[in-house]
């Protein structure tokens, strides 16, 4: 019925994992909350044939929610960690630097896990738990005293204390809020796939820089790889439109051979890339979350990871305020929330930004000296454990992703 108006303590916009996973986090610890995830499309398992990099923090985050258990049998740890680097026409890849071990007893820094598994195990979670409101079109957004609400194309509102955006890069919210971005493109375009090859990968994730970009490979169960390879945006759209026999080739030939003869088992598909930051992660009952607040450069696989660290931020915050009595959508609140996330993702970007610049050329002299610079870090063990500590989430942070309830 058209002018219907239905009442959530949260609305998360956006079904993918960052506003899947909050709303799992507030079933497990504040279910008092009524909320709803809204989703143009609708609520099912996608048949999406890749995979993401989750660190160690997050598994955590997994874990204490409740969801770790659905997911790790699918989920490949990377023990291992390569990196080298070469410039056009190296016949060798000499090892610069290279990480091994667990980052806490029986953890290793990351695994990799299907994003099947991923969204199978976050939707089992919210089940029964939250309101997963799709296929539905927003039409607009906009605060009254207390509250905020959100226009459907059917003639129904949905009022709300607090409205989060988890809705990508393009987030309509954050646009109808007027939160600018600030960022730009690199030119470079992200090809994505999964392989199959000879020989056995032993849990080792390989990170080659190449002029271009980077190119990694992130081990998968069964013998395949899941790779993502940077280039410049006019040579991966052509790359996409080669057979897969020939592009196979070339990947055994970028990797040289380390994985022995290759089959391109996935779909090939290649994402331009940007670095897009929120100038504000928060407006007037509003809250930006994943993409929507940040896109990176995939250099160091910390884009899902990123988002996962505001959900832990945002839901400790967020229980904090309703057990103190609190208006959880109240400007002090997100402010919280945003002064916390801020510092990383700013650190994470800077981080990034830089990596792609230094690795992604072919000057003699800036390859010397990054790669004794890699040479000095891979010597240097206090260094390298402390760079790979922050890489993984573990240490100071949100409770979650120290293993903590909220």
């Amino acid at each position: 019925m058209r002018g219907t108006q239905i009442d959530y303590d949260v609305i998360i916009v956006g079904g993918g994992p960052v506003g899947l996973t909050l709303a799992a986090t507030f079933g497990r610890f504040l279910p008092e909350l009524k909320v709803a995830v809204c989703d143009l499309r609708p609520f099912t398992v996608p048949k999406d044939p890749r995979a993401s990099a989750l660190s160690a923090g997050v598994t955590r985050l997994f874990e204490t929610i409740g969801v770790w258990n659905e997911m790790k049998g699918a989920a490949t740890p990377i023990a291992h960690m390569h990196i080298t680097d070469s410039g056009t026409g190296d016949i060798s890849r000499p090892l610069f630097l290279k990480f091994e071990g667990d980052v806490a007893p029986g953890r290793p820094f990351a695994h990799m896990v299907p994003n099947t598994a991923t969204i199978g195990a976050l939707m089992k979670a919210v089940d029964g738990k939250t309101d997963l409101l799709a296929p539905i079109e927003l039409t607009g957004m906009h605060q009254t005293p207390g509250r905020a609400e959100l226009a459907l194309a059917d003639g129904k509102k949905l009022s709300t204390s607090l409205i989060v955006a988890a809705d990508g890069a393009r987030s309509m919210l954050r646009q109808w809020a007027g939160i600018e971005t600030i960022g730009h493109a690199y030119g470079q375009s992200g090809i994505v796939t999964t392989i199959a090859h000879e020989k056995p990968h032993q849990n080792v994730a390989y990170e080659h820089f190449r002029p271009a970009g980077p190119f990694a490979s992130l081990p998968l169960a069964d013998n395949r790889s899941s790779l993502v390879w940077t280039e410049q945006t006019e040579t991966a759209n052509a790359l996409v439109q080669k057979p897969v026999e020939v592009l196979a080739e070339l990947i055994e030939s970028v990797m040289g051979s380390s994985l022995g003869a290759v089959e391109i088992v996935d779909k090939v598909q290649a994402f331009p890339l940007r670095l897009q930051i929120a100038r504000d992660f928060f407006g007037s009952r509003l809250a930006l979350i994943g993409d929507a607040a940040h896109v990176v450069h995939p250099i160091a696989g910390q884009g899902l990871n990123l988002g996962l660290g505001d959900v832990a931020a945002l839901s400790e915050v967020v229980a904090d305020a309703f057990r103190l009595g609190q208006d959880i959508g109240a400007d002090n609140v997100l402010t919280g929330y945003q002064r916390w996330r801020r510092f990383d993702t700013a650190l994470m970007a800077v981080a990034t930004d830089g990596l792609n610049r230094l690795f992604s050329n072919d000057i003699a002299p800036v390859r010397a000296l990054r790669d004794i610079g890699l040479g000095l870090v891979d010597r240097a063990g206090p260094v390298k454990s402390a760079l790979i500590r922050h890489a993984a989430a573990v240490g100071d942070g949100p409770r979650l992703m120290r293993g903590q309830p909220l």
